[in-house]
């Protein structure tokens, strides 16, 4: 396609107009990356073909006849985007990119029939993502009327390419009463048409003792079980693993309590998104978004100092060997602070007495222990957490 000469004839926007923003996206190109100069022109050229495409189209734009002003604007966003792609660089763009359309798409990755885990929806998640990836990348060949063997070549045409997929995704699909975006109605489709879950054998599948007569031998998933079990990865740096399988428990801890809300907030702070971007994806106002926040939070420390506190505890390499991460002095004043029962019930604790014997001893009822022991671990995170010794934040934490 040759630069703004094929679009010069777009309904309410002057050929000098045309001119003007195709040289705004081609110069900035050329200054802002290191790409050739036929290759900033075929970029620029294509992002000017869509805003175009886009005025046009548009009946808000025609009729607010605002039809040049609003073709700029429209036109320095996508230059924006695809600027921000290109800066990333191509393995932190393609992250950013996955992170993503991810969020967005968690909560409804959920096969019928099936009770995914944190781990099994990322797993599903990936697969839906790769299909999407390719139907994104036929859909910008065919708006873009290139050829079916086109594909990005360059950094900026990656750039390009990514831009374009967030905002394929992102599409607002109208729906009888409502809007939807793109990405999410492929994501329920794609959840609806899984398999449902197969059960396999794992001792026939690990001593090979299938029945060849009835064919269970040549079952797929018994197949892909053999060829899981048979690889032996290099195991992970202990901390990473630790740290998966809190996730993996919290996020199933808030399933179980039918706190889905938390669980897909949880999700997007794991992607490390602001949180005007977790208000967006969403659908939530600042103050909904922190009332969910605060109740995230709760669930988490009856997570971390009740639910799962041996598992948590030991992650922060805070466990009751190493008197709980506090360090001599904090040990001290920490101790010092307990009442007499509390300092008898972190003794039994550290003598690894299980918990019935414990309530027995000390005279307690099990809810009563619990709530005892809640205390003094929530104690000993405040000082951890520098709310009582002013030191640093712990990093974990």
């Amino acid at each position: 396609m040759n630069s703004a000469a094929t679009i010069t004839t777009i309904q309410g926007v002057s050929s000098i107009g045309v001119e003007a923003i195709f040289q705004l996206l081609f110069k900035e190109l050329q200054q802002s990356t290191k790409a050739s100069e036929q290759n900033c022109r075929d970029v620029a050229t294509r992002i000017a073909a869509e805003v175009y495409r886009i005025c046009s189209e548009s009946k808000r734009i025609q009729a607010a006849g605002t039809v040049e002003n609003s073709a700029m604007t429209l036109a320095r966003h996508r230059l924006q985007q695809c600027l921000r792609y290109y800066e990333l660089g191509s393995n932190r763009g393609r992250v950013e990119l996955h992170s993503t359309l991810s969020a967005i798409i968690y909560r409804y990755i959920n096969p019928p029939q099936r009770q995914l885990s944190y781990q099994g929806r990322l797993v599903v998640i990936e697969d839906f993502l790769q299909s999407f990836y390719l139907e994104a990348l036929n859909a910008f060949r065919r708006e873009n009327q290139l050829g079916t063997s086109y594909r990005p070549q360059t950094l900026l045409e990656l750039a390009e390419y990514m831009a374009f997929t967030e905002r394929y995704g992102k599409r607002r699909i109208p729906l009888p009463g409502r809007q939807q975006q793109l990405i999410i109605l492929r994501a329920q489709t794609f959840s609806q048409q899984q398999p449902p879950e197969t059960c396999v054998d794992i001792e026939q599948a690990a001593e090979g003792s299938g029945n060849e007569a009835d064919g269970s031998w040549e079952d797929p998933a018994v197949q892909q079980l053999r060829s899981a079990m048979a690889t032996q990865p290099e195991p992970e740096p202990q901390e990473d693993t630790l740290r998966s399988v809190v996730i993996t428990e919290l996020m199933n801890y808030l399933e179980e309590r039918q706190q889905s809300d938390c669980a897909d907030y949880f999700t997007l702070r794991l992607q490390d998104l602001s949180a005007q971007e977790i208000e967006s994806i969403l659908g939530l106002t600042a103050r909904q978004r922190d009332y969910l926040q605060q109740r995230f939070k709760y669930h988490l420390i009856r997570f971390a100092l009740l639910h799962r506190w041996e598992l948590v505890h030991e992650w922060l390499e805070a466990d009751l060997q190493t008197n709980l991460g506090l360090t001599p002095q904090q040990w001290e004043v920490y101790t010092a602070q307990l009442d007499e029962k509390q300092q008898s019930l972190l003794e039994l604790k550290q003598q690894g007495h299980p918990d019935e014997k414990i309530a027995k001893t000390l005279g307690l009822s099990m809810a009563q222990m619990q709530k005892r022991w809640f205390k003094i671990l929530e104690q000993a995170w405040e000082i951890r957490n520098s709310l009582i010794s002013g030191s640093g934040a712990s990093t974990h934490e």
